[in-house]
């Protein structure tokens, strides 16, 4: 099941969404330090992290899938959100610097063209930034959040995955190691499980975080083998000369030579 727009938008307005919003933005500024001068794609549902990027890119979009919704983006703005297919992007090849998968991974019926749509429009030199849910967390059992939903992943999933869609992870991370509750006084103390967590106890975290730069030459599998030339001796038997012929049409038996003198005799009376 897939949540709509208008259920990502309430969880992210609520007190159990900013702390998530706000714990995962510090991990994905920490991958993406410096974006000047860069184009930066949100694709799924990405726009609670894309605010920090939007004064330092040359240019910031976000995607959203029809079967989801879109809404406007930024408030108050001119809109930066388009909605499209998850395997039919309005861009040409190759013209996004960085792009951020986020609330679509778990939920495609199509990853290989997914994937192969976003290998498509990154450069050469880009990056690409999955979020998902994962698989150990208590995130991903909790119906009371958007991550909840979906297929989960660890990060070892996600590494695969992108190897197997012609991309080479390059490093990853994890974040949201607070329950998934509404109660203040543990959201007060968010900051502090992130961080005993990320020591501790990495593989409870809510979300596990891969980045993958764009692998322009893919192995072909088995390497082939070099052809190599092997001498085989073969005996030819001589060849007999004309000498030879003439002494062997002597050495007939008497009968048969006997023979051949009478037809030539005959052959000279005709004549």
């Amino acid at each position: 099941m897939r949540q709509d727009v208008v259920d990502l938008h309430r969880f992210y307005a609520g007190s159990l969404g900013q702390a998530a919003r706000r714990l995962i933005r510090r991990r994905l500024r920490v991958m993406w330090s410096d974006v000047r001068g860069m184009r930066v794609l949100g694709f799924g549902y990405a726009t609670p992290y894309l605010r920090p990027f939007m004064g330092e890119a040359e240019r910031v979009l976000a995607f959203m899938p029809g079967r989801q919704g879109c809404v406007h983006w930024p408030a108050g703005e001119p809109n930066h959100v388009a909605l499209t297919e998850e395997t039919m992007l309005p861009l040409p090849d190759s013209s996004v610097d960085r792009i951020l998968l986020v609330h679509l991974v778990e939920h495609s019926d199509a990853m290989r063209r997914l994937m192969r749509e976003c290998w498509r429009v990154l450069t050469p030199n880009g990056r690409i930034v999955v979020v998902a849910p994962n698989r150990s967390s208590l995130w991903s059992w909790s119906e009371n959040t958007p991550f909840g939903f979906g297929h989960p992943y660890s990060v070892s999933q996600l590494q695969n995955l992108m190897r197997e869609n012609m991309f080479l992870p390059v490093q990853h991370s994890r974040a949201l190691f607070l329950p998934p509750t509404q109660r203040r006084f543990l959201l007060r103390w968010s900051q502090v499980f992130e961080n005993v967590g990320s020591r501790l106890f990495k593989a409870f975290a809510g979300v596990s975080i891969v980045e993958a730069g764009k692998q322009l030459y893919a192995s072909t599998g088995t390497p082939e083998r070099k052809r190599k030339l092997v001498h085989i001796p073969v005996t030819v038997p001589p060849l007999h000369s004309a000498e030879g012929n003439h002494q062997h049409r002597q050495e007939l038996p008497p009968e048969n030579a006997s023979r051949a003198t009478d037809t030539v005799k005959q052959d000279d009376a005709q004549s």
